[in-house]
This record gives C-alpha cells, sequence and structure tokens, in this order.
C-alpha cells in the first residue's frame, strides 16, 4: 500500500504530496523538500512531526 504525505497538514498553504512505498522513502523527499521550499533544517523534532502525519493511501 502507498504511503502519503500531505505538507499541507504540517505547513498550511502547501500542495505538496510525497509519495512512496516506505516511510523512508517519504521522509527523504520531505526532507528536500522542507529544505528547498521551507528553507527549513531537518531536526529530530520536525522527523517526528512529519511521521505523525504520513498515512496509508
Amino acid at each position: 500500500m502507498t504511503k502519503v504525505l500531505r505538507c499541507g497538514n504540517l505547513m498550511p498553504g502547501c500542495d505538496y504530496e510525497a509519495r512512496g512505498e516506505t516511510e523512508e522513502d517519504i521522509l527523504k523527499a520531505a526532507a528536500a523538500h522542507a529544505k528547498e521550499v521551507h528553507g527549513l533544517d531537518v531536526t529530530p523534532e520536525l522527523v517526528e512531526q512529519v511521521k505523525g502525519q504520513i498515512e496509508e493511501e
């Protein structure tokens, strides 16, 4: 089953979605997006927030 992260759940107004087969796939894509688009540093706290928003599709 595919997993999905909707960035707008964490950053209102952002329509970015990351999809992948594993949580690791999503976290890699989300980290790149967070740095490039939102200028965020990827911290352990951010990773935990992101993990909490990953859903099965």
